[in-house]
């Protein structure tokens, strides 16, 4: 017992907290050269996406959620056994000027679209989608915090700092489940991209 808490203690004196120290990496994807084992693509337009400098990039083009193109999709991790968070940071390299541009994760429950953790323009202005908080950065980092009957929707201005909930709502048990990162509503005549770094797939100590 005297071991564990001397841990604790030099966990604390070096900074990590022990949430922190708990959380194990399930999957991660650093985006380098190839996409990783898992990934498979919705609607796929080979020529409007590519990996460069450790990122993934996607043309944000016209479409809605339904009809989404170069959406990226993996099997969502089984929340019935533990909470899960599902991390993602973006980068507008374009300021988005199309009503509803967006780009983020989409929780897919049976192959269809369920909801959605976004950066997204409305009537000007950028906002973390769902609970409408505005933002003032183009780059964001995004994280969806799952259990077996809830969901946190939560972000970091530039990544950095602590995390800050936007909303959070009920997730009821659903079958096949999956997670996607996807850009959608963009204009037709300009080529905006979004760049997609260290997506993450983390299980967090049960609290």
């Amino acid at each position: 017992m005297k071991h564990l808490y001397l841990a604790a203690v030099a966990l604390l004196v070096l900074g990590v907290s022990l949430s922190a120290a708990e959380e194990s990496v399930v999957f991660e994807e650093r985006f380098d050269k190839t996409l990783g084992d898992g990934w498979t693509w919705l609607r796929e337009n080979p020529e409007t996406w590519r990996i460069a400098d450790g990122a993934l990039e996607i043309r944000v083009e016209p479409g809605l959620a339904g009809t989404v193109r170069n959406a990226l999709l993996r099997e969502a991790p089984d929340r019935s056994k533990g909470t899960f968070a599902i991390e993602v940071t973006i980068t507008f390299t374009t300021p988005p000027t199309k009503q509803f541009e967006q780009a983020g994760l989409t929780w897919y429950k049976g192959g269809k679209p369920a909801f959605k953790l976004v950066h997204e323009l409305i009537k000007g202005e950028t906002y973390i989608i769902p609970g409408k908080v505005a933002t003032s950065t183009k780059t964001v980092q995004l994280r969806l915090t799952v259990t077996k009957d809830r969901y946190t929707a939560a972000f970091r201005p530039d990544a950095k700092g602590e995390f800050q909930t936007a909303a959070t709502g009920a997730l009821p048990p659903a079958d096949k489940e999956q997670i996607s990162i996807q850009c959608y509503n963009g204009p037709p005549d300009a080529e905006h991209w979004i760049r997609f770094d260290d997506f993450r797939i983390l299980r967090l100590p049960e609290s």
